[in-house]
């Protein structure tokens, strides 16, 4: 099996080179290698590849920035996905793409299915929406994964923002009243093999949310980063305690974010037969890695 791997450079690609790896071919590309604003570019890449698989966690994530960049955005998140799906069409290949909760408005009290009213409130996620709306219409054998709150050991992100911060100052202000479940990029990167080690037929295609279980707000989420550390031995200032609760409005950004994003993950499970595990747990095996990384720098 031959896989073409796009964003190796991001969270999710990175840690897909690692997952892939022993199952297949993997030939994994970067801004680099590949500009995602081209179409002829990505036509001759997989022309090139002919690969059997295309798995796509490249995006454009800078979801403030997307709100001055709409059309360099729109070429990442919604464009080039439609490329790929029509290159998967033409070689008979599955395309795996990665989308979001962004998609969402967050205004629902409960988890949201794949079947729930779509309605994105920012730039990034109207793109995001775009790019699944246009593979769909091109005919392949597609899985679009839904997930959200992504982070990993590879690259910059909230849980590795929250430890730095917390070794510099004495007190920490963070949102709580924005809802989710934090995902790690390993658990994609995981879920995604597994998926690959069984059969996936034409009536599987479809939309799906995967992200790790139950759900927490920013601000649980940094006291639980904070505290795991802690217990570890880092020379943290701030206490859990000190970690005080804002409203979203105490920290406006460009974009606007939804204050739930949980996401059902029922069709998922019980589609592919793969367990998702709950997001605390995977957010204390994050920081025991980073504190093992950490003490073999020292």
């Amino acid at each position: 099996m031959r896989i073409l791997l796009t964003g190796k450079g991001g969270q999710v690609g990175h840690e897909l080179r690692h997952a892939l790896a022993p199952i297949a071919e993997v030939i994994a590309v970067g801004t680099h290698d590949c500009d995602f604003t081209d179409t002829d570019a990505i036509e001759a890449l997989v022309s090139r590849v002919k690969p059997h698989v295309i798995i796509n966690p490249a995006a454009y994530t800078a979801v403030d920035k997307a709100e001055s960049e709409p059309d360099r955005a729109a070429a990442i998140n919604a464009t080039a996905p439609g490329v790929l799906a029509k290159q998967a069409q033409r070689l008979d290949a599955l395309l795996i793409h990665y989308s979001t909760d962004y998609v969402f408005d967050g205004t629902q009290s409960t988890p949201y299915t794949e079947a729930d009213r779509t309605n994105p409130q920012s730039v990034y996620g109207a793109t995001k929406l775009a790019g699944e709306t246009a593979i769909q219409q091109q005919g392949a054998r597609y899985l679009i994964l839904r997930t959200s709150w992504v982070y990993g050991i590879h690259g910059q992100n909230f849980p590795k923002t929250m430890l730095r911060l917390a070794a510099e100052r004495e007190t920490l202000n963070v949102v709580a009243d924005q809802w989710g479940a934090p995902t790690s990029a390993s658990l994609l990167a995981n879920v995604t093999a597994q998926l690959l080690s069984q059969p996936i037929t034409a009536a599987q295609s479809g939309v799906y949310h995967v992200s790790a279980s139950g759900r927490t707000n920013w601000h649980a989420y940094a006291c639980r980063v904070i505290e795991r550390a802690r217990a570890l031995g880092w020379p943290l200032k701030v206490a859990a305690q000190a970690v005080n609760a804002i409203p979203s409005s105490a920290y406006p950004t460009p974009a606007k974010r939804p204050p739930s994003g949980c996401l059902d993950t029922t069709k998922f499970q019980e589609t592919f037969g793969i367990h998702l595990p709950s997001w605390d747990s995977e957010v204390d095996a994050f920081v025991n890695a980073l504190h093992a990384e950490r003490e073999t720098t020292r």
